[in-house]
């Protein structure tokens, strides 16, 4: 179960991180209007994404890997707070229903914050 976890936290964030790269005007108007260069921001998200995520699957840097991301995900809060508070309709771009960027919020994120943690934890049982 523990590899599942690893590797599919693995292929999640590679993935997330290479999308900030081939898509990238999807992400610049989740990016809060009050953060000076969306265009850094997002492309720093996607190359830290892309390498914590390599991390993971190295024994000697998983921790690290793993916290990383926990960090990150604590640095994208306000963009799903500010989501929800542009009403969850992104100018030029997509419109939800705004249940959703709630349960994004509150529902999701601590989700993929207690799966990377998790990794990082249970990586001390597995590694050592």
């Amino acid at each position: 179960m523990y590899l599942l976890l690893k590797y599919s936290c693995f292929l999640f964030y590679l993935s997330a991180g290479v999308n900030h790269f081939i898509n990238p005007d999807f992400y610049f108007g989740l990016i809060p209007n009050y953060l000076p260069y969306p265009y850094g921001i997002n492309m720093l998200s996607g190359l830290l994404e892309m390498i914590l995520s390599l991390l993971i699957l190295s024994p000697k840097y998983l921790k690290i890997g793993a916290w990383g991301i926990v960090t990150l995900l604590i640095f994208f809060i306000p963009s799903h707070i500010y989501f929800i508070r542009i009403g969850s309709c992104v100018p030029n771009g997509f419109c939800l229903d705004p249940w959703i960027g709630w349960f994004r919020l509150i529902i999701v994120h601590p989700l993929l914050i207690f799966w990377a943690w998790n990794v990082g934890k249970l990586s001390f049982r597995f590694v050592q």
